[in-house]
C-alpha cells in the first residue's frame, strides 16, 4: 500500500463526529500508516477505534491515546477538532471562552510534547480565534497553522450551483474571507458561473439583487442550517475540508481554497482571518486580495469584529497583550 508520508499523523478530538471521520478520511486517502487518535473520552474512543478496525484498512498502524503527551508525541501533522460542538441556537462566538481555553493548553501541549511538528490545522470554533491562541502557545511560525475557513467559500460554490441549477464544477473561484462567522465577506468578483462573471449576472434577470442577497445569507448562516436539519453541528464537510488541508502540507495536492492564516501587515494587524492562500509541503502561502470597494468595505467589517473577539481574548487573560506576543512565540512579528 502506497503513502503520502510514513510521517505520524494525530487527530485530536476522534471520539467526536468530527474528529471520527477525519479519521476515516485520512485512512481512505491513504495519507500515511501511521495515524494516532486522541481524546480525553476514553469509551467513544475505543468504538471509534473500533469501528475502524472493522473496515479491515491495509497496511495501516493506527493508535489511540486519552494521554495528550503519548498522542503528541512524534507527531509531525496534527489536526484538531478538540473543542465544544456548537448547538442550537449558538453563534460560532457563543463557544469563545470554554474553547479559548482548551486552544491555550492545546498550543502549549504542541510546544512541549511536539515541537518539531510540520503543519497543524485547527477547525474547533470560532476557529480564527482558537487558531490563533493555538499558533501564540505552540511557538510554531504563521505558515504552520491554519484554520477551517473553506468551508464557507464551497458553501457558496453549492448555492450558486443549486441557484443556477448548473453542475458546482461550473462555478468556479467562490470566495469567502475575513471571518468564519457571522461578519464574514462574502465575495462576487472572483466567481465565475458557466464561465460568465458572477458579477455581470447579480442586478439582471438572471440573478436579480434580492435573490443574490439570500444566497449570501444562506452561505453566512450555512452552518445554523446544518444544525437545523440535522440536530447537530456539521461533521462529514469539515471532516473531509481538512483532511484535504493536512493532504497538502503532506505534500499531497496543494490546497487552493482559503484557509485561516496569521496577518501582521499594512491593512490588517495582529489577527487570523481566511485569506487567499495555497497550502502545500512548505506550508501556507498568503496571495493579496482583490475585490470590488464595497466587497473591501465588507472585509474590513469582519476584521473589526475579528479584532473585537481578540480583544476579549486578551481582557480575559488567556492572551497577553499583543505588545508580548513576540515574547510569547519569537516567530511573530
Amino acid at each position: 500500500m502506497e503513502f503520502l508520508t510514513q510521517d505520524k499523523l494525530t487527530i485530536v478530538g476522534a471520539a467526536g463526529m468530527i474528529g471520527s471521520n477525519m479519521a476515516q478520511t485520512a485512512l481512505m486517502m491513504h495519507l500515511t500508516p501511521n495515524i494516532c487518535l486522541y481524546d480525553p473520552y476514553a469509551p467513544g474512543l475505543e468504538g471509534v477505534v473500533e469501528e475502524l478496525r472493522h473496515c479491515a484498512f491495509e497496511g495501516v498502524n493506527l493508535t489511540y491515546t486519552s494521554d495528550m503527551a503519548e498522542a503528541l508525541k512524534g507527531a509531525k501533522y496534527v489536526v484538531s477538532s478538540g473543542g465544544a460542538a456548537r448547538k442550537a441556537g449558538m453563534t460560532r462566538e457563543d463557544l469563545l471562552k470554554g474553547n479559548a481555553q482548551i486552544a491555550e493548553d492545546f498550543g502549549k501541549a504542541i510546544r512541549e510534547y511536539c515541537p518539531d511538528v510540520k503543519h497543524v490545522v485547527v477547525i474547533f470554533n470560532p476557529a480564527d480565534i482558537t487558531g490563533l491562541i493555538t499558533l501564540l502557545y505552540s511557538g510554531l511560525k504563521p505558515s504552520q497553522v491554519s484554520t477551517l475557513a473553506a468551508l464557507d467559500s464551497t458553501r457558496l460554490r453549492s448555492e450558486l450551483a443549486l441557484y443556477f441549477k448548473i453542475s458546482p464544477d461550473k462555478v468556479v473561484n467562490t470566495r469567502t474571507y475575513g471571518g468564519h462567522g457571522e461578519q464574514m465577506a462574502v465575495f462576487a468578483s472572483t466567481t465565475t458561473v458557466d464561465g460568465k462573471p458572477l458579477a455581470k449576472l447579480i442586478g439582471t434577470d438572471k440573478l436579480p439583487e434580492k435573490d443574490w442577497i439570500e444566497i449570501q445569507q444562506k452561505v453566512i448562516q450555512g452552518g445554523k442550517h446544518i444544525i437545523d436539519l440535522r440536530g447537530r453541528s456539521s461533521f462529514q464537510s469539515p471532516a473531509y475540508v481538512s483532511i484535504e488541508m493536512i493532504a497538502a502540507a503532506m505534500g499531497g495536492k496543494p490546497f487552493t481554497w482559503p484557509v485561516g492564516t496569521y496577518v501582521n501587515d499594512d491593512r490588517f494587524k495582529h489577527i487570523m482571518m481566511a485569506c487567499e492562500t495555497t497550502i502545500t509541503a512548505d506550508g501556507i502561502t498568503r496571495k493579496p486580495f482583490e475585490g470590488t470597494h464595497e466587497e473591501n468595505k465588507m472585509l474590513e467589517k469582519s476584521y473589526q469584529h475579528l479584532c473585537k473577539l481578540r480583544d476579549e481574548v486578551i481582557e480575559m487573560g488567556i492572551l497577553p497583550p499583543i505588545a508580548d506576543w513576540h515574547r510569547l512565540n519569537p516567530n511573530i512579528d
